[in-house]
C-alpha cells in the first residue's frame, strides 16, 4: 500500500500547482480522499477531501476559492489544484485515504497517508 504525492516545489505569491497522489496497493473506489499539510512549526492540518464518488467536496476556508480537490477513479489518483499561493500556504502537503463513502475533515479518520510533497511560496 503506498501513496505517493508529487507536483510540489517553488512558487511565487500568485503562482499555482498541481499536486498528485498516486495510490498503488488498493483500489480507491472505496475510499475518501484528503489532503493535509503542516507548515514548519505547526500541527498538521485539513486542506480539502472528496467522497469516494467524487461528487462532494469541503475546503477549508482558509482555502476555498483558490484550491481544488479532485478524483480519478480509473487512475488511483487524487489532485489538488492550488491557485493563487500565498506565503502562508507553505507547507508539507500530504494525501490520506479513508475507507468511507463520504468525506470527512478528522486526521484520525484516515487509514493510509503519503510521504508528503514540500511546497513552498515565495518571492
Amino acid at each position: 500500500v503506498q501513496l505517493q504525492a508529487s507536483g510540489g516545489g517553488l512558487v511565487q505569491p500568485g503562482g499555482s500547482l498541481r499536486l498528485t497522489c498516486t495510490v498503488s496497493g488498493f483500489s480507491t473506489d472505496y475510499y475518501a480522499l484528503g489532503w493535509f499539510r503542516q507548515a514548519p512549526g505547526k500541527e498538521r492540518e485539513f486542506v480539502a477531501t472528496i467522497n469516494r464518488n467524487g461528487d462532494s467536496t469541503f475546503h477549508v476556508d482558509s482555502v476555498k476559492g483558490r484550491f481544488t480537490i479532485a478524483r480519478d477513479n480509473a487512475k488511483n489518483t487524487a489532485y489538488l489544484q492550488m491557485n493563487m499561493l500565498r506565503p502562508q500556504d507553505t507547507a508539507v502537503y500530504y494525501c490520506a485515504a479513508a475507507r468511507l463513502t463520504h468525506w470527512s475533515r478528522v486526521e484520525r479518520a484516515y487509514d493510509y497517508w503519503g510521504q508528503g510533497t514540500q511546497v513552498t511560496v515565495s518571492s
